[in-house]
């Protein structure tokens, strides 16, 4: 029988008692979220917090508690996807880091609030993005890059970088066969578009970017409506690039113009395409993998920055699909 390990305890002051509300989160679910990604307790008291666990799990508790600790006295509004980034950061032993993710704000959001990268993968994309013609994001849903592209687009736009945002994705899986669906062909392409539609209203409220789609400044379109097209000065974003053929890939890039960028996203787990077509975005990567102005960054779980489950239920997957294989 394994011995127990032994447990230790180690206490953190809270130098300003003022911030605590924002350290802890609401019903101390920060605190909460510390506890369970770490397998530690932690017990307020007053100015201090008592953290008990395993050694190493204590040092990595009591580590994270003081970066958050010292980005609550900045100013910065935690919430649970900064604990999750933490965590993730003390699990690739980068937390020193930690902190740095907080000094670029992209963008503010239509609350005021800052938008920031959350991970290292975050911030990888970002910075490709600035300093490429084209970046590919590939990974599972949850890392952030349709909200991140959207919030590039938008930052460009205010800037005057570009005159207008180009949003599209392929349509009904890979088909594009819209007809058949009601409704005039915004009413078809809607449901379709609805994340990129979430990223917009959550930047610029509904009723702007309303404005801006009816201006023509922003376009939300299928893949298909893009062919023939060559777009200048233009923020370029193309979604669920993994359900793509070759030749619509083709199609796209090609349609890159002066003074523009373009942002290609997809997940290559959730391919749909029928019968036994390949994708494009699997099919980029061998091709265009050297060429320059084009960079492809590629987010895991370990990026996800939605509830630690998630990050969890992918792992279980590609588990599930590697042994199947």
């Amino acid at each position: 029988m394994a011995e127990k390990e032994e447990l230790t305890k180690k206490s953190i002051q809270i130098k300003n008692p003022q911030n605590a509300i924002n350290l802890f989160g609401v019903n101390d679910s920060n605190l909460h979220l510390v506890e369970e990604g770490l397998d530690v307790q932690i017990n307020a008291f007053g100015d201090r917090l008592d953290v008990t666990g395993v050694d190493g799990n204590v040092n990595n508790a009591v580590a994270l508690l003081k970066k958050l600790m010292e980005l609550a006295h900045s100013g910065v509004s935690l919430g649970s996807a900064d604990i999750v980034s933490g965590l993730q950061m003390i699990e690739r032993g980068t937390l020193e880091y930690f902190g740095d993710l907080y000094k670029d704000e992209l963008i503010k959001d239509f609350s005021g609030k800052p938008v920031r990268v959350r991970n290292f993968g975050q911030r990888q994309y970002v910075n490709a993005i600035n300093h490429n013609d084209i970046t590919f994001g590939i990974g599972p849903a949850g890392t952030g890059k349709t909200y991140l592209a959207v919030v590039m687009a938008v930052a460009a736009l205010k800037q005057g970088k570009v005159q207008r945002i180009i949003l599209t994705r392929p349509a009904v899986e890979a088909g594009e066969s819209l007809g058949f669906l009601p409704g005039d062909l915004k009413e078809k392409v809607d449901p379709y578009m609805r994340p990129i539609y979430d990223a917009l209203y959550a930047i610029m409220g509904s009723d702007h970017t309303s404005r801006l789609l009816e201006r023509g400044v922003i376009e939300v379109a299928p893949l298909a409506y893009m062919r023939g097209r060559t777009l200048d000065e233009a923020f370029v974003i193309l979604d669920e690039a993994q359900n793509t053929t070759r030749e619509q890939m083709k199609m796209f890039l090609t349609r890159l113009g002066f003074g523009s960028k373009m942002i290609v996203n997809g997940d290559i787990s959730q391919i749909d395409l029928p019968g036994h077509a390949r994708s494009g975005l699997v099919q980029a990567q061998a091709i265009l993998g050297n060429l320059p102005h084009v960079e492809f960054v590629n987010f895991s779980s370990a990026d996800v920055v939605r509830h630690p489950v998630v990050a969890e239920i992918i792992d279980a997957y590609e588990d599930s699909d590697k042994k199947e294989k």
